[in-house]
């Protein structure tokens, strides 16, 4: 494929996320939506008429496109997925790249014998202030690292998914971030696996994430703890505070002693943008140039491997018994 072509895309899986990823592609100058597919057609039939496009059936829908997000229910990404490369179709996944590990090492290696792009949907490595994080931390010496990603319930029965479902977010984050997967993990739960906190390490860094579905506000921040300074992270308002030179000192006023504690507090500036909307551009690039994809298959299968490593820690044992942190 040529730098100069349209890309045509098609979305399969015309669900929430689905939805968002048809608006985007219909706002690309250079993608070309040619088709939405899902088995609710009643469902696809709406996407498709709000974003100028058509309801096309799978099969169909493969022969007609370059480039395919799949955002169907994590149990049909192995199949689904398969079906798209093997149609000679590069692809962008929805996180967890699949409902197994083996699963997502079997696609990985489809898509590289096929020769095609495989991109895994974790969104906020294209949230500018990460961006803006992954930067600064290369001259840092990190000692820890804080994730919060919670929120109140939502309108359906996931017991025990908010591991999978939110904190794979900042795992992959993290891990993207140290170049490392966790040399040990523990994890602890409460409310029916709808709070869950794991700690773990990464050599000498530890990294203690939460995620809830039960808090009745909604947060999304990470800190990052070095010796040089304090960095927080705010993916919402895509904002980050690096907290400098913190220094103790005690003053006299009117005869009273008082203790204060004075900091640096730097805020850089940051070009905000959607996330969602950066990360379909990327994956475009890469289809466009043949290059390998910001987010790859083998990242996917890491944070799938240490979710579910967190998920065996928190005694679900439904998943694949044979994963361990590396």
């Amino acid at each position: 494929m040529t730098d100069q072509s349209t890309v045509r895309a098609g979305v399969v899986g015309a669900g929430s996320m689905g939805q968002n990823h048809a608006r985007v592609y219909s706002e690309l100058r250079t993608v070309d939506l040619v088709g939405v597919a899902d088995r609710d057609r009643e469902v696809a039939r709406r996407v498709a008429a709000e974003h100028g496009t058509d309801v096309v059936a799978l099969e169909a829908l493969l022969e007609r496109v370059d480039v395919v997000t799949v955002a169907v229910p994590t149990h049909a990404h192995a199949e689904v997925v398969s079906r798209c490369l093997e149609a000679g179709v590069d692809v962008l996944v929805e996180k967890p790249i699949a409902g197994s590990v083996a699963e997502g090492r079997a696609l990985a290696e489809q898509a590289r014998n096929a020769g095609r792009v495989l991109q895994v949907g974790h969104i906020e490595r294209f949230n500018p202030a990460v961006g803006m994080l992954e930067d600064l931390i290369e001259d840092l010496d990190v000692i820890g690292i804080e994730a919060e990603r919670l929120g109140p319930p939502i309108n359906r029965d996931a017991p025990g998914d908010v591991v999978f479902d939110l904190m794979i977010h900042d795992v992959d984050v993290v891990g993207a971030l140290l170049g490392r997967t966790p040399t040990s993990i523990s994890a602890i739960g409460a409310a029916d696996g709808r709070y869950a906190t794991a700690t773990m390490e990464y050599g000498d860094i530890v990294a203690t994430l939460t995620a809830s579905r039960v808090t009745q506000k909604k947060v999304r921040k990470l800190t990052v703890t070095a010796r040089e300074c304090l960095v927080e992270v705010d993916y919402l308002e895509q904002s980050v505070l690096i907290h400098r030179d913190s220094y103790p000192e005690y003053l006299t006023d009117d005869g009273q002693n008082r203790y204060r504690h004075e900091s640096v507090v730097e805020r850089p500036r940051i070009a905000t943008s959607e996330p969602l909307r950066c990360e379909l551009e990327s994956f475009v690039e890469a289809v466009r140039t043949g290059s390998e994809p910001e987010v790859t298959a083998e990242d996917g299968i890491a944070a799938l491997e240490t979710v579910q490593a967190i998920d065996s820690r928190l005694g679900n044992r439904r998943r694949e018994p044979e994963v361990n942190a590396r």
